[in-house]
Order: structure tokens, then sequence, then C-alpha cells
């Protein structure tokens, strides 16, 4: 069962470990006219620190919770980090300021055609919470008990 529990654990960690990082490099290297969620956020929600600080303090955090749970002795760490990150931006879909579909350039932010990405980030970002709750739970501990890290 440990070896299960092993290899379930690499495979999200890589998993997890490759999508935040080309979510942060998307985001802190955006495609022209692509940058779309953080000055979203920012004109609904009126707090201009979203673009371009509070894009660059997300993907400062998905880069380190990539490489936390890249270590296996940091996993549990690096899966929470995800967690919260991961909550986070569900959240932020659920709410009124970016909403579940977002629009797919800045064109769009300006009064163009209505062109959505039909919820692709939020489901993205739903995956990724889930896929970093299986991993806080599914990383085995020293001696395979959560309960001897003292997680739990």
């Amino acid at each position: 069962m440990r070896e299960v529990r092993t290899l379930a654990s690499w495979v999200l960690a890589l998993f997890l470990t490759a999508m935040f990082l080309w979510i942060a490099d998307q985001s802190l290297f955006p495609p022209e006219g692509r940058n779309v969620v953080f000055p979203l956020l920012a004109e609904r929600s009126e707090y201009y620190l979203f673009e371009p600080t509070g894009r660059y303090v997300v993907s400062l955090l998905e880069v380190v919770a990539a490489l936390l749970i890249l270590v296996p002795p940091t996993r549990r760490a690096g899966a929470m980090l995800a967690i919260l990150i991961s909550a986070g931006a569900v959240g932020l879909h659920l709410s009124p300021w970016l909403g579940m579909e977002v629009p797919v350039s800045t064109s769009e932010l300006a009064g163009g055609p209505g062109a959505t990405d039909g919820g692709q980030l939020f489901y993205l970002s739903l995956g990724l919470l889930v896929a970093s709750l299986l991993l806080f739970f599914i990383h085995p501990g020293r001696d395979g008990s959560a309960r001897s890290r003292g997680y739990f």
C-alpha cells in the first residue's frame, strides 16, 4: 500500500509542479493582450494592487509551491500552500469581481465582443484544488503515517 501512495504522490506532485510553473510563467510573462484576470480584478474590485503587485506575489507563491511540492520532505508544506492558492482562485472565481467565465483578452475588458473562456480557468482552479488536497492526504509520512509528522 505504501508503494501505491508513493507513486500517487509522485504523479500528483509532478502534475502540480508542472501546472503551477506554467501558470506562473503565464502570469509573469503574459502574451500580448492575454493578461486578463488581474486587471479585471483590479477594475471590478477597485483594489488596484491586484495589477501588477498581486500578479507578481501570486506568481511567486506559485513558484515556491511548485518547488516545495517537488521535494519529498517539503511536499506536504507545498501542498498546503497550493491548497491556499487554489482555494483563493476558486473563491475569486465565485465572487462578483471575477466570475466563473473570464474574458479571453483585454479587448473584451474595453467593451469589445463578449468572448469568454467558458469557465476553463475556474475548472482548472477547482482541479488544482482537488489535486492539492489529494496530495496533502496521500503523501506518505516517514513511517507511512501522517500522524507521526504532526499534521493531525
